[in-house]
């Protein structure tokens, strides 16, 4: 059975998906925490009790910013 993923733009970069994919299941997919990440979805910041039922459409702009502390 063939797949047929959609194109969007991940942190400026193109990115192959499956279609509707939930922005809760690429931060997954990337291994990240989600205490330390913020999602900006077309332009929009994405609550983290959102992410879940965020589903992605071919051409969306996804940016992941990692919150990292420093002293």
């Amino acid at each position: 059975m063939l797949t047929d993923y959609i194109l969007i733009q991940l942190n400026g970069k193109p990115f192959n998906c499956i279609p509707g994919i939930s922005l809760r299941d690429i931060v997954l997919y990337l291994d990240l925490d989600f205490s330390s990440v913020v999602i900006e979805y077309n332009s929009e910041i994405i609550e983290k009790c959102d992410l879940f039922k965020t589903k992605v459409t071919a051409g969306d702009k996804i940016e992941v910013v990692t919150i990292v502390g420093g002293g």
